[in-house]
């Protein structure tokens, strides 16, 4: 068995063990009711118990397993109540039980993990949302790191490329892949109902943008079995990074070839369009590098999650803002709907050490679909906007969206008020005109159902992606089309990197 053990009170003494256990929370109950974990007051740990503890990755054998499992003992029994109240009890339980039972001498103080704590950007209370506690998490590994190792593709790649070279020196010249990473984020054995109503409406729209594409592209080139209509939910998606980038979404989905009446299966690559622009002219304000929109902001990693920014009418947008260094300054940022109603405007001070500044407006929900716009000011003057997509959507609960569920849902908060502020006045002075036609237009959009709906959504989704390219899995009778194992992109090209063979004789794998 091998348990890490940040804390011994066997070395650090009755003042360390102290520390630890105000650090863990373990003096304080917790209770976790409605996807929170609230704090309820403060406890006492039992008397002539030497609490123990540290990391949650560990190994157990056998013999202590069955005892954990099995044992009445009073140590078991009292160990488990006490924990079931803890804020991280795979942080201590298993650590305190072994060290308290007969079982003592079989611990191994090691773990043989290696992690990157950056106190930083680590302890910053980000998930006091979902926690009434402050704690602090590890970083991924970036090439910076390379001295320490954790990692998370998503987040950066070229770490384990180098570890790779390190271990096992460089693969031949011409190998596929090796810039490229795929996540299936969506497989159809999960059910769509693994699936927000969101993600659902927009994987479907990825679909049929990849169908226009391979219609209109392939089609124009005078092939009339390139027509397809799509069928069925999206089988699978993936993101698709290269080169530590996102590229966009891979789609696979199922449509009927309309020139034979036979079902085919496709892969659509989707990729967003660039949203952020400078003013023009730019203004003499050159602290801003980037802006984004988006949910669940990883305040650590300093990415959203949410690759893609894929937003509903009822989600709560977060805009970032990426800084270089210069001196104090304050910027007004300006949220504006799609029919040009100012949401919301507040001011930023960025301080001269700033690297990024995010902020969730506190919006009256549900916000209206179509391109919003976030701009940011420096003493009135435009420095730079970008752009992202609220789509409408036409599923609800997983189910076609029905009229009057599309209506409440599409037609903006009530009295188009998002906050309980009006910043009207604020229209003529950054050029910003309401047009009746605009706002006719949106509440004619908003009673939308069906195949109405799905055009609206199509032609919104169209102007924020692009359908990059589109493969075969399998056989197709479009002559044209390219098969998907046979690309640079799709999740069924070569991946060299990702396969593992056989462990030679030196123990190595390559």
């Amino acid at each position: 068995m091998r348990v890490h053990r940040l804390y011994s009170p066997n070395c650090q003494g009755i003042h360390g063990m102290k520390r630890f256990i105000r650090k863990q929370g373990l003096d304080r109950l917790f209770l976790e009711c409605d996807a929170h974990m609230w704090r309820l007051g403060d406890r006492r740990i039992p008397e002539g118990i030497a609490v123990d503890g540290g990391s949650d990755w560990f190994l157990l054998n056998r013999k202590f397993v069955e005892y954990v499992t099995f044992s009445t003992d009073d140590l078991v029994t009292k160990m488990k109540q006490f924990y079931s109240y803890t804020l991280l009890p795979a942080e201590s339980f298993f650590h305190t039980v072994l060290e308290n039972s007969p079982h003592c001498d079989t611990m191994v103080d090691n773990n043989l993990r290696i992690t990157n704590w950056n106190r930083k950007l680590g302890c910053k209370c980000q998930y006091k949302h979902i926690v009434d506690w402050c704690g602090c998490s590890p970083n991924d590994f970036k090439p910076q790191d390379f001295h320490r190792f954790q990692f998370e593709a998503v987040v950066n790649q070229e770490i384990i490329g180098q570890l790779d070279y390190y271990l096992y020196g460089n693969y031949p010249a011409g190998t596929p892949g090796l810039r490229s990473y795929w996540e299936n984020v969506y497989d159809e054995p999960d059910g769509i109902h693994s699936l927000s109503d969101v993600t659902l409406t927009l994987y479907h729209s990825f679909s049929r943008l990849g169908l226009r594409r391979v219609e209109l592209l392939l089609h124009d080139a005078g092939e009339n079995s390139c027509r397809y209509y799509p069928m069925g939910h999206p089988a699978s998606v993936h993101l698709y990074f290269l080169a530590d980038r996102f590229q966009g979404f891979l789609i696979k989905h199922h449509a009927t070839n309309l020139a034979v009446s036979k079902l085919e299966t496709l892969e659509t690559w989707v990729m967003p369009k660039k949203v952020f622009k400078i003013a023009s002219p730019p203004s003499d304000f050159g602290r801003l590098q980037f802006s984004e929109v988006g949910t669940d902001w990883d305040a650590k990693e300093r990415l959203f999650r949410n690759f893609g920014g894929l937003l509903g009418p009822m989600d709560e947008p977060v805009g970032m803002q990426k800084w270089g260094k210069g001196p104090n300054v304050t910027v007004t940022v300006v949220w504006v709907d799609p029919v040009n109603i100012i949401a919301a405007t507040y001011d930023i001070l960025i301080e001269s050490t700033a690297e990024f500044t995010h902020y969730k407006p506190p919006l009256n929900l549900p916000l209206r679909p179509g391109v919003w716009t976030v701009k940011i000011l420096h003493h009135w003057v435009p420095v730079a906007e970008t752009k992202f997509l609220v789509a409408p959507l036409t599923f609800s609960n997983r189910q076609p969206i029905k009229p009057e569920e599309a209506l409440r849902l599409h037609n903006g908060p009530p009295r188009s008020a998002y906050m309980e502020q009006s910043f009207q006045s604020l229209n003529p002075v950054l050029s910003l005109p309401i047009s009746p036609a605009q706002v006719e237009e949106a509440r004619r959009n908003a009673a939308s159902a069906g195949a109405a709906l799905e055009r609206w959504l199509d032609s919104l989704v169209g102007g924020m992606w692009t359908a990059m390219d589109i493969c075969a899995t399998g056989p197709t009778v479009c002559p044209v089309m390219q098969t998907c194992s046979q690309t640079a992109w799709s999740s069924f090209s070569p991946d060299p990197k990702s396969e593992l063979g056989a462990v030679k004789p030196d123990g190595r794998l390559r």
